[in-house]
This record gives C-alpha cells, structure tokens and sequence, in this order.
C-alpha cells in the first residue's frame, strides 16, 4: 500500500521534533530522535504528515479526526497524563473513533504492561520464564522458599529500565527488602522479584499480526564491565552514553550462535508474542543461559523505532530498510481489525 496517506503522528507534548533541524544538532541524542526520524522519513516517502503533541486531553484527537480525517494514527505515546500503563486506554479511544493506528492492540498492552500476568500467560503456554514473586506496597516482604538467590527486583510496571541498576541484584533477605522498598518508595509501584538469570542479554524484534516475521537475533555486549558487575540492562546502560562508552556497552547481531539456537529463539519469541496476543511490532527479551537455554523475560509492545535503533537495525540486517519498516507497521495499523480478537 504505498498511495499518499494522511497520517497524524501522536506524540508526546515535550517531544515534538523541530520543523527544521538547525546546523550542528546531535539528532542521535536528541529526546525527540524517534519522532523526528518517523515524521521526517514519513513525509519524504510523500505522506501528509501531521504532528499532534498529547497530554491529558483526547478532545484533540478527536477534534483533529473529524476535521482533518486521517487515514491512520502513528502512534508513538507511551502513556497519558504522565501515567504509563494509560497507554492502553489512548488506543481503545482510536478503536472507539474507528481510526486505525499503527503499533499494538489495548489487549496486547495490558497484558505485556504487568510482568506477573504476562509470566504467568507464557507459563502456561509453556514458555520458560524465571520463577517470581510480586511484593505489594503496604504487604509484607516474605521470601518464598521456591525463590533461590541472586534474585533482581524490578518495577511490576515501568519499562525502559526505570528503577533498575547494579543494586537490583540482591543476595540476602535484608537487600531483598531493602530493594523492593526502594522500588516501592521511589518509583511507586509494586515490585516483582524474579531469579537471577546469569547469561547474554538477548533482543528479537516481531513484527506482524496474524503472519510474523521475527527479525534477526540482537544482543547487548559488555565487553569492559568492572569486574562483580553483572551483565544487565541498567537504567544507566540503556541511556547514558557516557557510561556505555566507559564500558564498552553496545548491541548488535548476536555472535557466536548457531542457525539452529538463533531460529529457536526467534520461534519461542512468535510464541510470546501470540500468547499475549499482540500486534503490530514488539521486541521480546530474553536471557540465554550459560547451558544455552532461553528464558523469556518480557515483552516490549511499541519499542524504540528510532533509526539506527536495535529494532531498525535488526530489520536492516534482514535486509528491510526503515522506509519499509515504516510502511510495514502502518500497512499493519490499517488492516488491524480491533473485533478479529474478541
């Protein structure tokens, strides 16, 4: 489907890209990098491209609907009102307008937003996940016996690494609690605390509906990490370019993986992604044990699409440029039936 679109970008309100970008800008590290690689390559493919800045207010949407009739929303939000799990509820409002949109279904969102319901679908459907527990604000912090050490205590909710650090690796009661109160306190959700799995930080990126495509297998290397560290996706390894290049952090095509283990993965990754039912395009993480087993740590509806990016990179190394990419998740938005799941 390559005719002329109207499609309006939905963003947030502090990451509207500039119209025009001035001389000598680090595009790469700017926070509105995604948007702007979206819109700007959205609009030299021949699209009408409109840019709506989100807040707390859906009238906009709406007004900008009946006036402006676009074909589809690309939606980049990752929240509402500052509140990350009404995701969810922005895109049931598209589905009430009856306005297609590109990424994931509300389903999809809510039940891959909550690890505990998320682990739990996959278990069922067989998938190896790590043993967990969550840990309630206001609830004791009692330990079950099943839950051996190192543990890593994560938020129940938050993506993007938000909370996590080299402390989220606990070995003893007294860290245990002190790292949930720690996410309960400062982040402000229930905690999930789930084994420790030792092994390579693994990344698929899944793109498709009802037919999937998994993209090549990603890695995240830590080729200079201090000696102790253990090899995790801090909130400090995914954002601080400093740190990355102090310890030689960068993601890349998985090495030293056979054909057979890299299908494998790429296998059990379309089976996450049917068995919390999402659509559009999704990144699943994994961690790939020392023995060489997958386990499935949670999926990631909506990743990062910036160019470049791990998702654009691992399509590029299928040999699926980003203008495809694009055309692809939004040829994926328009012929999203919200019923065909019901």
């Amino acid at each position: 489907m390559s005719q002329k679109l109207r499609i309006v970008c939905l963003v947030h309100r502090h990451l509207v890209p500039p119209d025009k970008i001035e001389e000598g800008t680090d595009i790469v590290s700017a926070p509105w990098r995604t948007e702007y690689d979206v819109t700007s390559t959205l609009a030299a493919m021949g699209h009408d491209v409109r840019v709506l800045p989100v807040h707390d207010d859906l009238g906009e949407i709406r007004r900008l609907h009946e006036e402006w009739k676009p074909h589809i929303a690309f939606n980049l939000l990752e929240g509402f009102d500052d509140i990350t799990i009404f995701d969810q509820n922005v895109v049931s409002h598209l589905e009430l307008l009856k306005l297609p949109y590109t990424g994931c279904n509300p389903r999809g969102l809510l039940l891959s937003r909550d690890k505990s319901l998320s682990k739990k679908l996959l278990a069922y459907h067989r998938i190896a996940v790590p043993a967990f527990e969550v840990f309630r604000i206001g609830r004791p912090v009692r330990r079950h016996k099943a839950l051996t050490f190192p543990l890593i205590v994560k938020s129940l909710t938050q993506e993007a690494s938000i909370g996590i650090s080299q402390a989220s690796v606990v070995d003893s009661d007294e860290k245990l609690k002190e790292r949930v109160a720690f996410i309960h306190e400062s982040i402000g959700t229930a905690a999930i605390v789930e084994q420790y799995v030792e092994g390579r930080e693994i990344y698929v990126g899944v793109i498709g509906n009802q037919v999937l495509q998994a993209l090549p297998v990603w890695e995240l290397f830590f080729t200079n990490m201090p000696e102790g560290s253990r090899r995790i996706a801090t909130d400090r390894v995914k954002w601080s370019v400093k740190y990355q290049k102090k310890y030689g952090i960068d993601s890349g095509p998985a090495t030293e993986l056979d054909p057979a283990k890299a299908e494998e993965l790429q296998h059990v990754c379309k089976r996450a992604y049917r068995a919390l039912e999402l659509s559009g395009y999704a990144r699943i993480d994994l961690r790939l044990d020392n023995e060489g087993n997958p386990w499935v740590l949670e999926a990631n509806p909506n990743p990062q699409i910036a160019k470049g990016e791990d998702f654009a990179a691992s399509a590029e190394r299928a040999g699926v440029n980003y203008e495809t990419v694009l055309q692809r998740i939004i040829n994926l938005g328009l012929r999203w039936q919200p019923e065909s799941f019901a």
